[in-house]
């Protein structure tokens, strides 16, 4: 598997695993009483209780409407957040670019040494393979480092999932044409369908062969969402339903503007 699939293939898993983390704090039996400065726990009172606080103050710039404060807060973190993802990004562009480059390098290496078992070969290939590697300044273990960005929004993300739930005044408010405290049916759909288009703006710069080998992986998301959608208001579907419209952007972005670097090919 490439390295351009293994980081799909990363992105979407860890994506599926914070859906599902958040699935299971939501269905074990978790705190949902409403947030305030009483609330004991360093999570609560350090993470969750200040999201419920800017969303409240957000929400009365914005005349009351607990909607637009969603949407603005949402648009806000990802904005911050971007950053990490440009750079992870750019990265990876440029450690595919380089694999392509020195893939036939690395194929000679190893059919030089392929049957020979002993220590010694092992070591003088692996040898080779770095001296390999150091003149094209490219380093396998930076494939790791695309894990960061997922990672580092996670407590922000949870913490964002329960401020939401447990902001009552939120709960009592409508926006645009759902009740932010109550399931809804069309919202669902539109979340849904947002993130089936995430999934394939993601892998739209993948080869067709690419693409069919890991087709059954774009829908892991958006099962996943319409699952939890179905047990949660709307609010928190809003939250969805905007951060995946912002990550679709920020997607488009990133391959229009950011991964356009060329690596030059450098010559034995």
């Amino acid at each position: 598997m490439s390295e351009q699939q293994l980081l799909i293939v990363r992105r979407v898993l860890l994506g599926a695993l914070l859906l599902s983390f958040t699935f299971v704090l939501s269905a074990c039996g978790i705190e949902m009483t409403a947030i305030d400065e009483s609330s004991t726990g360093f999570f609560n009172r350090f993470f969750v209780y200040p999201f419920s606080l800017l969303i409240k103050n957000i929400a009365a710039w914005l005349n009351g409407s607990y909607g637009f404060a969603i949407v603005f807060i949402t648009v806000c973190m990802r904005l911050l957040l971007m950053p990490f993802f440009v750079r992870q990004s750019k990265q990876s562009n440029i450690n595919q670019q380089k694999m392509s480059i020195i893939q036939p390098e690395i194929k000679a290496i190893q059919e030089k040494y392929f049957g020979k078992t002993t220590y010694e070969d092992q070591r003088k290939m692996q040898l080779e393979l770095s001296a390999l590697y150091e003149k094209h300044n490219f380093n396998p273990l930076s494939v790791a480092s695309g894990c960061l960005p997922m990672l580092l929004q996670m407590p922000f993300l949870i913490a964002l999932y329960y401020a939401i739930r447990r902001t009552p005044e939120i709960m009592k408010q409508s926006f645009l044409w759902f009740h932010l405290g109550e399931i809804d049916i069309l919202l669902i759909i539109v979340t849904i369908c947002l993130y089936a288009l995430q999934a394939l703006v993601m892998l739209d710069h993948v080869s067709k062969e690419q693409r069919k080998q890991m087709s059954l992986m774009t829908f892991v998301s958006p099962l996943m969402i319409g699952i939890l959608a179905f047990n949660v208001p709307a609010a928190l579907t809003l939250y969805w339903a905007i951060s995946s419209v912002t990550m679709i952007i920020q997607s488009i972005v990133i391959k229009m503007f950011v991964n356009n670097e060329k690596v030059k090919k450098i010559e034995a």
